[in-house]
């Protein structure tokens, strides 16, 4: 009886016990009374998250201005690092070499922009000039050719010496005149984009070090591949816009040259330069100025402009650009109209100069870690040999 009795009191320990070993007990289960304090701490979270995101949206909407211009002078800096390394090895410091080709970048700038600018005043003076002439001539051959007779003669006299219009354009001539020196000032406003460049280039590695400093090992490695590819691409980038640029004030200048045109290698350069390198707007702007000059030597010299300029943008977009793009940047034709498509949406004319560069380094990137397989035989897969 005594061995029974403690038998059956030793019983509950043990039930106890395996309880307390199950796999299943990890811990004391969480009560209920827990509950509302983790819905309370998982709503302030998430409330924390839309907060935070909304602040930083409106800091981007409020900044956004700020924002650009550091993508453009991040731009600018990866476009001089080859040429401020190439200045260091020869043994020039690194900040002199930033500064020096920031100094022929501006100074270049501003010479052929001071040029641009005497040769638009000249020609706008010559056209006031002619224009009572053309008027006169074009009176008597509407006259002649419909019968319609046109009284000419109070808007004619506008333009004469001391006529309204005569005083107006000769005020606007003046002031073209000093388009060098309005070009400075536009480059002095631009000072933030400037400082931003030299600081980014001429302390780069320094830059580069410090985000390596936060990161561990294998994070850096992928960090300093992805800025050696965005330097490569673009400027790859500067590159094709270079060739382009060229062959663009080389078709022009004959063109130019042909018709007569004054001043038609500056001409050229500026219609090369401009469309490439101002996204979007470019080709128009580039388009105005042969035409104006045009105008003031004759008048229907600008039409012949203005079809020369439109033909051979569409050669450009479509035979030679493409083309120039694949083999710079190793970019499908599509991907880059796309790309610069996407960015002006994004960004406008700094989304579309920013777009071509950023795709290809992602691109890049992304190519890395993408293993490439052998590609079975099909009739859909077969490419044109031409």
């Amino acid at each position: 009886m005594g061995s029974d009795h403690q038998t059956t009191d030793e019983q509950p320990p043990d039930a106890g016990g395996s309880d307390a070993e199950s796999p299943h007990a990890q811990g004391p289960p969480v009560s209920v009374h827990h509950w509302p304090t983790l819905i309370r701490k998982a709503i302030f979270a998430w409330w924390g998250v839309l907060v935070g995101l909304w602040v930083l949206l409106l800091l981007i909407n409020k900044l956004d201005g700020l924002l650009i211009q550091i993508l453009l002078a991040l731009f600018i800096s990866f476009a001089l690092e080859p040429v401020v390394d190439k200045m260091e090895k020869r043994g020039i410091s690194r900040g002199a070499a930033t500064g020096l080709s920031l100094l022929a970048l501006i100074v270049g700038a501003l010479g052929f922009l001071a040029v641009i600018g005497d040769l638009v005043a000249n020609q706008l003076t010559d056209l006031v000039d002619e224009l009572p002439g053309y008027m006169t001539s074009g009176q008597a051959w509407i006259e002649n050719r419909f019968g319609i007779e046109l009284q000419t003669d109070d808007f004619t006299s506008q333009f004469q010496d001391g006529g309204t219009a005569s005083k107006l354009a000769g005020t606007i001539a003046d002031r073209l005149l000093a388009t060098g020196t309005g070009i400075a000032s536009l480059l002095f406003q631009a000072l933030t984009i400037l400082l931003f460049v030299f600081y980014l280039t001429a302390d780069g590695p320094r830059l580069r070090r410090t985000i390596c400093s936060v990161l561990p090992p294998a994070r850096q490695h992928e960090v300093l591949r992805v800025w050696e590819l965005a330097i490569s691409k673009t400027g790859a980038y500067i590159s094709s816009r270079f060739i382009l640029g060229a062959a663009s004030a080389l078709v022009h200048w004959v063109a130019f040259s042909i018709l007569g045109l004054p001043s038609p290698i500056a001409l050229a350069l500026w219609v090369g330069l401009v469309s490439q390198f101002i996204p979007t707007l470019g080709t128009y702007l580039a388009g105005v100025l042969p035409i104006l000059v045009a105008l003031g030597v004759q008048p229907s010299k600008a039409l012949w402009v203005l079809a020369i300029i439109i033909i051979y943008q569409q050669i450009e977009n479509y035979i030679l650009q493409p083309r120039i793009t694949a083999q710079t940047l190793e970019m499908h034709p599509a991907v880059s109209i796309a790309a610069v498509l996407a960015g002006t949406s994004l960004l406008g004319a700094t989304g579309a100069l920013l777009a071509l560069p950023f795709v290809a380094t992602a691109q890049g990137f992304v190519g890395a870690y993408i293993h490439r397989h052998d590609v079975v035989e099909s009739k859909l897969l077969r490419e044109d040999s031409a």
